[in-house]
């Protein structure tokens, strides 16, 4: 049976603020919760993407950063250059380090201020870039999936099941309201556990739009206690039930880097 306009229109706008409210979900659960075919929910997906107000993944959809305003976006890399900037503080001249495929985790290296120290990383964004002088990076190497930038697959196993390092800074897609964390590639999954467990101590960084969040990613609990890095917006329920865990919880403010209370 063809649907009216004002049926089409309203169930649109409420698949609108679930996938906001969620940041990432399925076409399968989107269909089950409104009742209609996958057909149905990929179109309207299809029409909400042409509209520019979310983007849209193979099987899902995500919150499009075209949908959020300048001044939002602007807030959230300061932040989560705060959580890069602090994390540098904690690489020690000598360090042996891991770093997953975060972004963030990666841009640390541009502020550490000690010599030498020693990289071990899946991610491709390393390639060509250029660190500060003793900064010394090496790629697990591995297979790229797509257009992606993260190493994952039998060869970066191999490789990082012979190391161990001192410290393991690892991104992650978000932390759920519950502690797991979260991430958008499920083959990397064993990589992020494997750092953290061939690591003397590791550190989760993440913003605060990241924290309490949930949704249909791959995830994994924290077996032994580490320290999450965030910063002073993130939702302090999520923050009190990572303590219950034995999580150290580091939040990052603006005050904590004066430099960058002009930006």
């Amino acid at each position: 049976m063809k649907q009216n306009r004002q049926t089409v229109e309203a169930r649109r706008a409420n698949i609108l603020s679930v996938v906001r409210e969620r940041q990432k979900i399925t076409v399968e659960e989107l269909a089950s919760k409104f009742g209609v075919s996958l057909m149905t929910i990929r179109r309207d997906l299809r029409t909400l993407e042409d509209a520019g107000k979310l983007g849209r993944f193979h099987g899902g959809a995500s919150v499009d950063s075209r949908s959020v305003s300048d001044a939002e976006r602007v807030t959230v890399s300061l932040y989560r250059n705060l959580v890069s900037r602090y994390a540098a503080t904690l690489i020690q001249p000598g360090d042996r380090v891991f770093i997953n495929g975060s972004a963030t985790a990666l841009d640390a290296l541009d502020y550490v201020d000690a010599s030498p120290v020693y990289v071990f990383t899946n991610n491709g964004l390393a390639v060509g870039r250029r660190f500060p002088a003793g900064v010394d990076v090496t790629l697990f190497g591995g297979s790229l999936r797509g257009a992606g930038h993260i190493m994952t697959g039998d060869c970066t196993m191999r490789n990082l099941l012979t190391m161990r390092a001192d410290k393991a800074f690892i991104g992650c897609s978000g932390i759920s309201p519950n502690g797991e964390i979260l991430c958008d590639i499920p083959t990397e999954l064993g990589v992020n556990e494997t750092m953290i467990g061939h690591a003397e101590r590791y550190y989760i960084l993440v913003d605060h739009t990241k924290v309490g969040k949930a949704g249909t990613y791959a995830s994994f609990s924290l077996e032994t206690a580490g320290c999450i890095i965030t910063d002073e917006k993130a939702p302090p329920e999520v923050l009190e039930r990572l303590r219950m865990l034995n999580m150290e919880i580091v939040q990052v403010g603006r005050k904590d880097f004066p430099d960058l209370l002009d930006e």
